[in-house]
């Protein structure tokens, strides 16, 4: 790790391998930022990847860049007559990811009912989170969520939540009330904000402002949910989330960007 990586930038969640195919210099701009990222897969492919630039940042000591896997909800609708199978061979590769200690944290996973497709595998994606969650318990590894007009299952899976070693809600959109719910239940929950309180999004924003700091952290979801009029997120995003989160907690935003650099180091343990 560099001298400066102590005040580095952080992404609680990125996806490397899409974003270099809209930014081929992707990761060079990654580390001339000095950004900590949390690297999304959801198959073999992206995990290689993933894995391959991890190695090489920490062999040429460059900040991390930390694998994660996990079956993301949305695959489950391109599994039309094969779910069965596809779901028990992810798994299986996700057991073995976590027991040789090659991922940072089980993620990203959880539900999307955000149109009628997606609706349609809703029973399936309980199975699946039910799998993922005993996986993250069985091998103590922190969860990134992804939960899409979905918030109301995660209800049913409060107990076990609360046994996770941490709980991270991938562009949380939901007003803080819901997030406040979450940790008086035990869960130990964080909250990633990322460009969705750039482009006005008033409950994320809302929940941005009034959330415990120490629960706070920045991700770009890069190359996805962009900022409006650009093609694409990418690492250089995080300034300016940094910014408009000091903006809206009325702080300065060196206090703020050390602050989420801490609660990302005490999710993913680095």
């Amino acid at each position: 790790m560099p001298e400066n990586s102590l005040r580095a930038l952080t992404d609680a969640h990125c996806h490397p391998f899409d974003l270099v195919r809209a930014f081929p210099q992707a990761e060079h701009a990654r580390r001339q930022l000095n950004v900590l990222a949390a690297a999304s897969a959801c198959d073999m492919e992206e995990f290689t990847c993933n894995e391959n630039l991890s190695l090489k940042a920490a062999a040429e000591k460059a900040a991390p860049l930390l694998p994660c896997f996990a079956i993301h909800p949305q695959q489950l609708s391109a599994w039309k007559t094969n779910q069965k199978q596809e779901c028990e061979k992810l798994l299986a590769i996700l057991d073995e990811l976590a027991a040789a200690g090659r991922i940072a944290a089980v993620g990203e996973c959880g539900f999307d009912l955000y149109n009628a497709e997606f609706r349609e595998t809703e029973a399936w994606q309980e199975k699946v989170f039910a799998s993922h969650l005993e996986i993250a318990l069985r091998y103590d590894l922190p969860i990134v969520l992804h939960v899409r007009r979905a918030l109301h299952k995660i209800s049913l899976f409060i107990k076990e939540l609360a046994k996770c070693k941490a709980v991270v809600f991938h562009s949380w959109p939901s007003p803080p009330e819901e997030g406040f719910s979450l940790l008086r239940r035990g869960v130990n929950a964080y909250f990633s904000f990322g460009n969705s309180i750039l482009n006005g999004n008033k409950k994320a924003a809302s929940s941005c402002a009034l959330l415990p700091a120490e629960r706070i952290l920045t991700e770009t979801d890069a190359p996805f949910q962009p900022v409006q009029g650009e093609g694409f997120s990418q690492w250089e995003n995080l300034p300016r989330i940094i910014k408009a989160t000091a903006a809206l907690r009325s702080k300065d935003a060196g206090e703020i960007e050390s602050q989420i650099e801490k609660n990302f180091r005490e999710v993913f343990i680095i």
